[in-house]
């Protein structure tokens, strides 16, 4: 057995997404548990260099998680070939010319999403990386949460039957940042900035729906900006451009409606931050990000609307925990190990940057939809 070494740049690890889900929790992790092991028996030890604007910042990092490089250049860094994997969390509107900027310099590209804020830049990077022949990924973190595991392997088993309905709640009130800290960046509500919830969101429910439920074929979306004015981080007034709500209808393959609501407006009251309801002709089950319960078609109580009487049912009671038969990773380090096979020994992978573009093709579908007020139809990429 022997230790592959894989050098990684990684642009953008001083932000919230960077620094706590890919850095900590993937990178140094695997690092800890002595890297990622291949096929034949040999292991990956990623070798990270931290990029940043901030000099201060980024040598801070590189000295708490015990990283020996870091560098403010990201041309230099991109220069030296003994790095091959260049890795973004920075901001969108910056990602796609960064991309194009390391898959020249050839380099395998992984990013977070939204791989861009337009299709047109989106699929160009695409483009461009299968011209160059190189490996390439965009993160689908919700795939890998426990509780959509568990809708898929429910899914898998036959569990729903047929599958009828999808209806996800997403959101939590984000402070306005005048009385108490936000807990989202400031650009995530200017629009010139690449923010806005339907961007960020519909990205995430184009991989979750596609591989869960059914291929998305239309959209229709309804957006809003319910709060005008925010404050940033040195507490400066602004104006809030970017959309902060939306409901969207999506119509799936095979007969599927799934309907989504996302907010930063709203208060939460329900198990957890992101909820999915699934409703079959033999079952239903409802997740959030790491439990699941579910009811089978035998179990369903008889309700019988009287709203003569008050309701004394405990309907929640009829809902069954899903167990816990298996232990789950964190997703992103998951899907950081499986990015690191793909590279470095053709391991299957299917997470690549079209599933990125497609994701931006949704969002722009539905922002069309809120422009237009009719459905959209969702076309194949043409590549």
């Amino acid at each position: 057995m022997t230790t592959q070494r894989l050098g990684v740049i990684m642009n953008g690890v001083t932000g919230r997404m960077g620094l706590n889900q890919h850095l900590i929790r993937s990178i140094v992790a695997i690092r800890d548990q002595g890297g990622v092991p291949l096929g034949n028996g040999d292991r990956v030890m990623p070798d990270p260099i931290l990029v940043g604007r901030d000099a201060e910042k980024v040598e801070r990092l590189a000295k708490r998680f015990s990283v020996a490089r870091w560098t403010t250049d990201l041309d230099k860094a991109l220069a030296d070939r003994n790095d091959s994997v260049f890795f973004d969390a920075a901001t969108t509107q910056a990602r796609p010319s960064l991309l194009t900027k390391a898959i020249n310099a050839g380099k395998h590209v992984y990013c977070e999403k939204p791989i861009a804020t337009n299709l047109e830049e989106a699929v160009a990077v695409v483009k461009l990386a299968n011209a160059k022949g190189l490996k390439h990924g965009t993160v689908q973190d919700k795939l890998f949460l426990p509780g959509l595991k568990k809708l898929a392997f429910l899914r898998d088993s036959g569990f729903f039957g047929r599958m009828l309905a999808v209806r996800g709640e997403f959101g939590y009130w984000v402070f306005e940042g005048d009385w108490q800290e936000a807990q989202r960046p400031s650009w995530n509500y200017r629009s010139e900035d690449g923010g806005g919830i339907i961007l960020d969101m519909v990205c995430h429910w184009r991989y979750v729906l596609d591989n869960l439920f059914g291929e998305v074929e239309s959209v229709s979306c309804l957006g809003t900006t319910a709060i005008p004015e925010r404050w940033d981080e040195k507490g400066a007034k602004y104006k809030a451009t970017a959309d902060d709500s939306a409901y969207a209808t999506f119509r799936l393959k095979g007969g599927v409606i799934a309907h989504i609501n996302m907010s930063w407006v709203t208060r939460v009251y329900r198990d957890d931050l992101v909820t999915f309801q699934v409703d079959g002709t033999h079952g239903s089950a409802v997740a959030g990000l790491s439990d699941c319960v579910i009811q089978a078609r035998q179990a369903t109580p008889r309700p019988v609307w009287n709203p003569d009487e008050k309701r004394m049912h405990d309907f929640y009671g009829d809902w069954q925990k899903l167990p816990e038969n298996t232990t789950y990773d964190n997703g992103f380090k998951e899907q950081w190990e499986m990015f690191i096979r793909h590279v470095c020994e053709e391991a299957p992978y299917k997470y690549t940057l079209l599933e990125g573009a497609k994701g931006v093709q949704l969002a722009e579908c539905a922002l069309q939809s809120w422009r237009e007020r009719r459905w959209v139809d969702v076309a194949p990429i043409k590549m």
